[in-house]
């Protein structure tokens, strides 16, 4: 058996052909889909702009539930109904399939692009496979032949590519590997989807349950866990918070259940509900942000989005407040606090409160651009202040009332005459 080229050893072992998975897209347990009817569906009076406050990137967070793909092909084309089954008979030598394998070195049609090759090829007209010798050239001829989504087409195209990992040991052996991991990993797939068919949670707890052992993949077999995980959790919160008689439920009834809900409408349920309870209890934010390794940053904005609903200000702060080795207390945070002040307003925070956080944005543009958006007028005029500008203070004193301490705050700055201003 010929030997394989170093290079061609080195391309078959290269993490393109890495054995497959049905969830090699979504590596982040974080960067899951969820709807933004999630948290509406359970919270009173939620508005679509409050809905967004629990992502943490801008997008909704996704669902526990992912979509798992079932083949490499529908993860590329995000359904698997959209690529053609391929009829596994020996298309080949039918009569009626406008080529056979002698077909492939017929004629002088050596100087056809795969585009060309692959039409003759549908319409049964003659072609030739001869000038695609190199392995790049036969994986254009093939990736053509998936491209019009004609079966017979990959079939035979597959074939001559086929005797090329023939000829090469590590290549064949990484091949038979994929297929045979494609297959299970099929099987497992279609087996585990069986939970969408079961409607009693309690039942479909102890299937997941019973997942638990199947030889899932490692990243596969943590979200499966995770699933499991969170439904038994959720049974036992629903559980408790039907009873419950504490006064944030007569204020904020629930409108839905949590059971089968994303893991951030979860923790969002949880900061919003239950904020504050040890992290002994199954309902606590930080059991749950333990428990599903959900990042500080993913936190943060799920918490701050469920305080800030709530008008908890001083919840609000505990969120940034730091203490650095000399005792000192300052608010850091994981996300830019532009992104914070605009929550805040969102939920109506006092004009006190967005002044702090607008303060506290870095950037001199996103903060002046943020005061100026919400009327933190003492930062607008700090900012003028230290850039010198007179001009600007001027103008901006223009749109305050007469007598207001901001405007008589600008005029004495404008008649300061230790100030050196630009303009």
């Amino acid at each position: 058996m010929t030997r394989a080229k170093p290079e061609d050893d080195e391309y078959w072992n290269s993490s393109k052909f890495k054995a497959f998975t049905f969830d090699d897209e979504d590596d982040e347990f974080s960067q899951l889909k969820e709807s933004k009817r999630a948290v509406n569906s359970i919270l009173v009076d939620e508005d679509e702009d409050d809905v967004e406050r629990v992502s943490w990137s801008g997008e909704p967070v996704g669902s526990i539930s992912w979509s798992v793909k079932e083949t490499a092909s529908s993860i590329r084309s995000g359904s698997e109904q959209s690529f053609p089954k391929i009829d596994t008979t020996p298309s080949l030598s039918k009569q009626g399939s406008g080529y056979s394998l002698s077909s492939l070195f017929k004629g002088n049609l050596h100087d056809l692009s795969p585009e060309e090759t692959v039409r003759r090829m549908q319409k049964g007209r003659p072609f030739s496979l001869e000038k695609f010798r190199s392995l790049q050239d036969k994986l254009l001829l093939l990736d053509e032949a998936v491209a019009v989504y004609d079966g017979n087409v990959i079939t035979a195209v597959s074939q001559i590519l086929f005797r090329e990992l023939m000829a090469r040991d590590v290549a064949l052996r990484h091949y038979v590997h994929y297929l045979k991991e494609m297959g299970e990993q099929k099987l497992l797939l279609m087996h585990y989807k069986e939970h969408l068919n079961i409607k009693d949670e309690g039942r479909r707890r102890d299937f997941l349950k019973s997942c638990l052992s199947l030889p899932f993949s490692q990243d596969d077999a943590t979200h499966v866990q995770d699933h499991y995980t969170l439904l038994e959790r959720q049974i036992i919160i629903e559980a408790s918070d039907k009873k419950a008689d504490a006064e944030i439920f007569k204020k904020f009834p629930r409108k839905a259940s949590i059971l089968n809900m994303p893991i951030i409408t979860t923790l969002y349920y949880s900061c919003f509900y239950h904020y504050g309870e040890s992290e002994g209890t199954f309902s606590s934010p930080s059991n749950i942000r333990k428990t599903f390794r959900i990042s500080e940053k993913q936190y943060i904005l799920t918490a701050l989005g469920a305080r800030a609903k709530l008008k908890s200000w001083f919840d609000v702060d505990s969120l940034f407040n730091t203490k650095n080795w000399l005792g000192y207390t300052k608010k850091k945070s994981p996300i830019g606090f532009h992104r914070v002040v605009d929550i805040l307003h969102k939920n109506s925070a006092p004009v006190q409160v967005l002044q702090e956080y607008v303060n506290l944005i870095d950037d001199p543009d996103l903060k002046l651009s943020g005061a100026l958006k919400y009327k933190c007028h003492d930062v607008v005029i700090n900012t003028y202040r230290d850039l010198k500008d007179r001009q600007q203070l001027i103008v901006y004193r223009e749109k305050l009332e007469r007598d207001s301490p901001e405007y008589r705050k600008i005029q004495e700055l404008l008649n300061n005459v230790q100030i050196r201003w630009k303009n």
